[in-house]
């Protein structure tokens, strides 16, 4: 089995974990000390930095503000590996936080810092803390294909519709 490149960007970082040996998804948490996080805002792209409130780092988010939500960390999958990023069940039902692209894709050929992007749902305040965990991965194997020219014939009667069997 190939493992995960893991590289942390800050000494505190740790990689991310299954809550249980069952667990499908690896825990993805906020790494908010010290940072300014991407905002994007009716298409317009702004920097803002973390505020501190209780003693941790935290971001500040208004309704139907978007985020790309830093990790820390730098990672490398294995060739023929992507790491799904989704909503954690807990989060989506007790927070208006949302995976603005559930599930989103991270490339094993990916460089840069992981972040999450979020987009908040709700219409109070959203406030993300430091090391929340605010969203999930999941592991998956997938096949790369060349295409070829060729002709597409019905090979059932199904037809119209969007990929549904109509019924």
């Amino acid at each position: 089995m190939v493992p995960i490149i893991f590289e942390p960007l800050h000494p505190d970082v740790a990689p991310p974990v299954r809550a249980t040996a069952h667990s499908a998804g690896y825990d993805l948490s906020a790494y908010l000390t010290g940072r300014s996080v991407r905002i994007f805002r009716d298409g317009a792209l702004s920097e803002r930095p973390t505020e501190m409130r209780a003693g941790a780092a935290v971001l500040v988010l208004h309704a139907g503000e978007r985020a790309l939500v830093p990790l820390g960390f730098r990672a490398r999958l294995p060739e023929g590996i992507e790491a799904q990023v989704r909503p954690r069940s807990g989060t989506s039902l007790k927070t208006d936080i949302v995976i603005a692209n559930a599930p989103g894709t991270i490339d094993a050929d990916y460089p840069d810092e992981w972040c999450v992007p979020v987009r908040h749902g709700g219409t109070r305040e959203l406030v993300i803390t430091h090391g929340e965990r605010i969203a999930q991965m999941v592991l998956a194997r997938h096949e790369v294909l060349d295409f070829a020219p060729g002709e597409v014939k019905p090979t059932t009667d199904r037809n119209g519709g969007f990929g549904s069997t109509g019924r």
